[in-house]
């Protein structure tokens, strides 16, 4: 095989360039890998700083304690609660209470009375505006109740006892078929 001059040179320049992009890739992976380094020693810094500002804020709080307990001691003398100062059951809190004074307001007390068709759910019966009649029940086998007014509701208020029984009275307004 005759190998000329240009023929050598050729070779050699692809040499030469074949060894440069060796060093390159190399460089390149030496660089990438002191990159990685550099961000995990950054990290590193920044919970190191994470955890020097945790302990000063706990060394803060515990000299803040001290503080106050010596000025608990010295001005204001409280004391943890002991076991003993505990109450076990609703009755011993019971017997804390007093009588109620002469002058003292009377308790408000709160009663409602509903029908036995209202008992059903919490939701009055659904009224006519134009004819003034109870609608249909709605498909869950609902009984239909009498609208409320006004006087029938303070009627059943104002009795403690035994309910009366609502009586259906016709909306205000309403026509009649």
């Amino acid at each position: 095989m005759n190998l000329t001059r240009d023929r050598v040179r050729s070779i050699g320049w692809f040499a030469v360039l074949t060894v440069c992009g060796a060093l390159v890739l190399a460089l390149t992976f030496r660089v990438n890998a002191v990159k990685s380094q550099v961000r995990l020693a950054e990290r590193q810094i920044v919970a190191l700083r994470q955890d020097k500002m945790l302990l000063e804020t706990e060394f803060e709080t515990r000299a803040n304690q001290q503080q106050l307990k010596a000025l608990n001691e010295v001005e204001f003398g409280y004391e943890a609660p002991t076991a003993g100062q505990y109450l076990e059951s609703e009755r011993q809190l019971a017997a804390y209470g007093k009588a109620r004074a002469p002058g003292a307001p009377e308790p408000i007390r709160v009663a409602s009375a509903a029908s036995p068709a209202e008992s059903d759910s919490g939701f009055p019966a659904m009224v006519s505006p134009l004819t003034g009649r109870v609608e249909a029940a709605a498909s869950n086998g609902a009984v239909p109740r009498q609208p409320t007014n006004a006087a029938g509701l303070q009627d059943r208020l104002s009795h403690v006892g035994d309910a009366p029984a609502a009586k259906p009275q016709p909306v205000k307004g309403a026509r009649s078929e």
